[in-house]
């Protein structure tokens, strides 16, 4: 017991010396740090979709037109709305969705963008220059950790010893425009721990919605790293209207399609977002055919293993991810959704009805 007091009135002391030299990041919104190497104890709900490594690349048959080739092939402007010029960096609008247009190269652009992630206490889990993809690991906002005198001084110490018991992730996809300069897009994934039952035993982490004000946030703060001033990169950021959602599931020909009365561009936008934030792995993207080349695990039908234990073991499922080609086709004045197998023929399988219902729930 003397060596337990003993060390505990050192500790004490230690942070009452630390309590009155500094203070970490008061008043701001986020203060990240990516869990890396630590072990996480194996959860109870994993999410539906699978997480790839950095190294998978899909090629596509027929010599179609890829995300790493459109530098050299031109594609239709993207339609947007409420755009707000700062020099080379411009933040666009259409509706909720919010994205950077910079007039600068792709190459020039990945590496601060990669940069950026980094500076801001994340690792990575995808990191693919040939298609524009960047996904961070999964982290903590200390920033939500209430910051008393007690709590501050003992982060200090003892890092990790609270927790908010959230972990966000971050997908940042970098397509080429037709003007010779990119867009970039932000998306957010958010896991929150809860309780198992009502005994309050055991936590489970479950996914809570994405949160479009973080993805405000890193937007303002990359426009500030490609030179915007931070009054401008504020000023851009404005709050979101709300709009009226009209995609639905429809029949069609005996097969079940997503029906977005948008234009193509519109539609092309807000799929590759959606795929973004329900996690799917995007492996490379067509957009004169209007094609997403993504992987997907049905985990509907198996034992479900932890979530984090997946996500941070790096092990392997019993299934492996199968490939899918989400098409999005333009007809009269909307668009179509659709999903096929890896060798271009729709499917209406109960796995593809899974798929367009993710992404219809998401597009609400």
């Amino acid at each position: 017991m003397s060596f337990t007091s003993n060390r505990a009135a050192v500790a004490l002391t230690t942070l009452v010396v630390l309590s009155g030299c500094s203070s970490i990041m008061d008043g701001d919104k986020v203060n990240y740090k990516t869990e890396g190497g630590t072990k996480v104890v194996a959860l109870d709900i994993p999410p539906d979709l699978t997480q790839l490594t950095r190294d998978t690349r899909y090629a596509v048959p027929g010599g179609s037109v890829t995300a790493s080739s459109m530098g050299v092939r031109p594609v239709a402007p993207v339609a947007a709305t409420a755009a707000k010029q700062v020099n080379d960096v411009r933040i666009e609008r259409d509706g909720k969705q919010r994205w950077l247009v910079v007039n600068r190269s792709a190459d020039v652009v990945w590496p601060i963008v990669q940069g950026f992630w980094k500076e801001n206490g994340f690792e990575y889990v995808i990191e693919q220059q040939q298609i524009g993809l960047l996904e961070t690991e999964w982290a903590e906002n200390r920033a939500k950790i209430p910051q008393d005198f007690l709590r501050r001084s003992l982060g200090k110490v003892l890092d990790g010893l609270y927790s908010s018991g959230e972990r966000d992730k971050f997908r940042t996809r970098i397509e080429r425009n037709s003007t010779g300069g990119v867009d970039i897009f932000v998306t957010h994934r958010g896991m929150s721990e809860e309780y198992k039952d009502q005994s309050k035993s055991g936590t489970i982490w479950v996914p809570r919605p994405n949160d479009p004000e973080l993805e405000a946030e890193f937007l303002s703060r990359l426009m500030i790293k490609l030179g915007v001033s931070a009054e401008q990169a504020k000023a851009g950021i404005t709050p979101q209207e709300t709009v009226a959602n009209k995609t639905t599931l429809v029949t069609k020909g005996g097969a079940t399609l997503l029906n977005i009365p948008d234009s193509f561009d519109v539609a092309w936008r807000r799929v590759g977002l959606a795929l973004d934030r329900t996690g799917f792995t995007v492996e490379d993207r067509d957009r004169a055919q209007g094609i997403y080349f993504v992987r997907y695990v049905d985990t509907s039908s198996k034992e479900e293993k932890g979530f984090f234990s997946k996500m941070f073991s790096g092990s392997t499922p019993d299934a492996g991810p199968v490939k899918y080609r989400i098409a999005v086709r333009k007809t009269d004045n909307t668009a179509e959704v659709t999903v096929q197998n890896a060798a271009g023929t729709t499917e209406n399988s109960p796995v593809s009805q899974r798929i367009l219902k993710l992404l219809a729930d998401d597009l609400r």
